[in-house]
């Protein structure tokens, strides 16, 4: 958790720089403002999610992971919109994160209506989906467009966290078969 931690308030606090909100990307990517705001936005859309499976699952494997993915990516966005505020810094608002955004409130609604085992597994697959999609993102396109190499570095240390987020992911939606 405490990885996490540092991981969000070092993209904040790496974007924050003048130059790093306003440089675009060399590729014509986010910029690094911009990806400080999809990370951001990736972990409280981690944490609804997380917030839902609390209120509708009984499985105490599902109800564990969903308190995992709700401690951990609410602490990241306190560090993160503490230290935001702190520098005054607005990270940027984006076509990728609107997306997550949008994608991710259809998801929900559609949860909404599940119970039992069937939302379980719907839950489960999706966290194994979003955080393969996240990663990917970070993998492909957040760091490359990193201009800051301390961004760049924090980065792929958020990018091993994830990954074990996935590898959990996978194990518990193995078990649910």
């Amino acid at each position: 958790m405490l990885k996490a931690i540092g991981f969000a308030a070092a993209v904040v606090l790496a974007a924050s720089g003048a130059n790093a909100q306003a440089a675009p990307s060399k590729s014509g990517g986010p910029n690094d403002a911009q990806i400080a705001h999809i990370a951001y936005t990736a972990g409280g859309l981690d944490v609804a999610a997380g917030k839902q499976a609390l209120a509708k699952s009984q499985n105490k494997a599902v109800r564990d992971f969903a308190q995992e993915m709700v401690r951990d990516h609410t602490a990241v966005n306190d560090q993160a919109l503490a230290l935001v505020k702190k520098l005054g810094v607005t990270p940027q608002d984006n076509p990728t994160s609107q997306g997550l955004s949008k994608d991710a409130a259809a998801k929900l609604a559609s949860y909404a209506k599940l119970s039992g085992k069937a939302f379980d597994k719907a839950y489960v697959d999706n966290e194994v989906a979003y955080h393969k999609t996240v990663n990917g993102a970070l993998s492909t396109v957040l760091i490359p467009d990193a201009q800051n190499g301390e961004l760049k570095g924090l980065l792929q240390t958020g990018l091993k966290l994830f990954t074990e987020h996935q590898l959990h992911a996978e194990h518990l939606a193995m078990s649910l078969k």
